[in-house]
């Protein structure tokens, strides 16, 4: 294994990334930007208080817009679930309108 490999695999299992843990990305769309800030973190708040309450080891990553935060005059948040099992978190939670990458291959 190269030194890059090497390296990428310690930060990734110092992180808890894959292939050392898994993701969940949620995605939320508006037109409005202050509408797709706060159902993102709104979604983020309701994460954190099952995190604790249901004594999970997952970690939520704050909800920030995405890389590219307007698409097409459409704004856009993310939130980034990180764990052992991010989507059974989810169960429950009404996401209809939100775009869910289970193991997503980009974050950006």
């Amino acid at each position: 294994m190269d030194g890059f490999h090497k390296l990428e695999l310690e930060y990734r299992c110092q992180l808890g990334y894959p292939p050392f843990g898994r993701l969940a990305r949620l995605e939320c769309r508006r037109r409005d930007p202050l509408k797709a800030e706060s159902e993102a973190k709104r979604v983020l708040q309701i994460l954190q208080e099952k995190l604790v309450t249901e004594h999970r080891s997952q970690t939520t990553v704050s909800a920030v817009p995405c890389f590219f935060a307007k698409v097409d005059g459409v704004y856009r948040w993310q939130v980034i679930l990180r764990g052992p099992d991010p989507v059974s978190l989810l169960r429950d939670l009404r996401l209809d309108d939100w775009r869910v990458e289970v193991e997503p291959i980009s974050l950006l």
